[in-house]
């Protein structure tokens, strides 16, 4: 019996009327309860489209007194407010009956439907009757409704519940037991999947005549049911982590991280934190600051690692961390705090949590959180302390750096080794492939190409200079161990050729 059947028991032997679960699956929840209890239950399931429907002959019973006593009608239980009416007018038609609600939570800002299903909370509990709400995995309750009833959350499939249902699965296709080596890697990529889902992707992928079960297909399909979540989107880039050139001391501790003990299972990527979160405390519909106040608490709760990079622009602050998720085989998520607000109040936080819960499922609760920010002073101090294990300094790569992200950009774009450099001092990875693919396209030398360069550090080089100068001595350096320091400029040379040339002090 799981934990979640177990709480559910425990609420139906004290007779509690109202209950909430936060489920990614109704189906599967009612199926879950039912198969516990057996068919001598009384119980009906409601929805807007059939209005209710009996799931045992018990519940049929109760259901057609219920009826009988509130002079009403079974085909217009379609309407919400009429389907809790029924049951709150009769006086002892309904006995030890389960009354399931799907997706309550689309029609509980109807001021009749909260008021109807209050009203059922003293007409239920001495008959032993419990109605059941089955809401999304994000849910708040209505203020109305919240101190009145207990909200349980069903957890997605365990590992080894994943496990039986590939077996099942096998063994409904009359294929043999799939070894311990595939079990493990089908329930690392179904994990975090409801079990429906998980059902349904394996047997699309399982190979029938060639007995095998597509693994690929199976982290596929997982992708596209994160991307289905508002918020959120799997990275599927190639890129390789040591492709990435340079930045020695973040690619150390990020494979220490990795290979060390509890690694995490998932990361979860927030790209320029402070335009995601800008706005808290200020706003006044108070949605960013209760965004804000949701992820912290998340982020508290489950001991989240944290991880800031700050830095130049195109330095790969942002490149090295997609590059991970490749190396190791986890997902590697997008996270978008703005594309989860809604213009509707209540939604926006809905759609966080929800967003919260698909990363717990998928990570088991194991996330490696990597930020990037350009203005980490404009960061609430409370959101910074939630990235502590480390805050690395990007800066324009070093000589032999370059070297490096010049060798791998002239493969991607097949400019020939033997194509001279131009001085490129200054210059980040990104302005490197930007002058490779310029010469691949115009067909041009690099030399050429670079003519048409303008690095960040000439066309920001105030901002710049200023970041380097606020970050030296409190960050550490993604390059090299230790802090970042920085030598500032004495003076500029004019920009030739596409080189920088800054004249250092000393």
């Amino acid at each position: 019996m799981t934990n979640f059947i177990k709480q559910f028991r425990a609420a139906d032997k004290v007779s509690t009327p109202l209950v909430a679960i936060r489920t990614f699956d109704n189906a599967s929840t009612i199926s879950s309860i039912m198969e516990d209890y057996g068919p001598k239950k009384a119980a009906v399931v409601w929805d807007c489209v059939n209005g209710y429907v009996p799931k045992t002959d018990a519940g049929s019973k109760g259901l057609s007194k219920a009826i009988t006593a509130a002079n009403s009608q079974l085909e217009i239980t379609v309407q919400l407010q009429e389907a809790v009416r029924v049951f709150g007018t009769g006086k002892d038609e309904v006995e030890d009956m389960f009354i399931f609600i799907a997706n309550a939570h689309l029609f509980w800002t109807d001021p009749n439907v909260i008021q109807g299903i209050w009203n059922l909370r003293d007409k239920l509990k001495p008959q032993g009757s419990m109605l059941v709400l089955l809401v999304s995995s994000g849910a708040i309750l209505p203020p109305e409704l919240a101190g009145d009833f207990l909200v349980l959350d069903e957890s997605l499939p365990s590992a080894d519940e994943l496990g039986k249902i590939v077996t099942d699965t096998f063994e409904f296709a009359k294929l043999a037991k799939p070894s311990d080596d595939i079990l493990k890697k089908a329930t690392n990529a179904l994990i975090g999947l409801p079990a429906f889902a998980a059902e349904q992707s394996t047997a699309m992928c399982l190979d029938i005549p060639s007995k095998t079960l597509n693994i690929t297909g199976l982290w596929e399909r997982k992708r596209q049911t994160i991307n289905q979540t508002r918020g959120l989107s799997v990275y599927t880039g190639k890129d390789k982590f040591d492709d990435v050139g340079g930045l020695a001391n973040v690619k150390n501790f990020l494979t220490r991280i990795m290979e060390g003990n509890d690694p995490p299972h998932a990361i979860i990527f927030l790209d320029e934190i402070e335009k995601g979160f800008a706005g808290n405390g200020t706003d006044t519909s108070g949605v960013k600051t209760e965004l804000t106040g949701a992820y912290l608490s998340w982020s508290e709760d489950n001991q989240v690692m944290g991880i800031m990079n700050i830095g130049l622009p195109g330095v790969g602050k942002s490149q090295l961390p997609k590059t991970l998720g490749n190396k190791y085989g986890i997902p590697f998520i997008k996270f978008d705090i703005a594309g989860m607000q809604d213009s509707l109040v209540g939604n926006s936080g809905t759609y966080l949590r929800n967003g919260l819960a698909v990363i717990d499922a998928v990570s088991d609760k194991k996330v490696l959180a990597i930020a990037t920010c350009n203005s980490i002073d404009s960061l609430p101090p409370e959101l910074q302390s939630r990235f502590q294990l480390a805050t690395f300094f990007y800066d324009a790569p070093t000589e032999e750096e370059r070297a490096s992200i010049w060798g791998t950009y002239r493969k991607v774009f097949n400019v020939s080794p033997k194509d001279a450099l131009p001085p490129s001092e200054g210059w980040t990875g990104r302005e490197i492939k930007g002058c490779c693919e310029k010469a691949y396209r115009l067909n041009v030398p690099l030399i050429e190409a670079a003519k048409y360069v303008v690095p960040c550090t000439i066309s920001n080089a105030h901002r710049i200079e200023d970041l380097r100068r606020r970050s030296s001595g409190k960050y550490l350096s993604a390059s090299y161990e230790g802090f970042y320091t920085y030598k500032e400029a004495e003076s500029a040379i004019p920009f030739e050729s596409g080189t920088v040339g800054r004249k250092l002090k000393g």
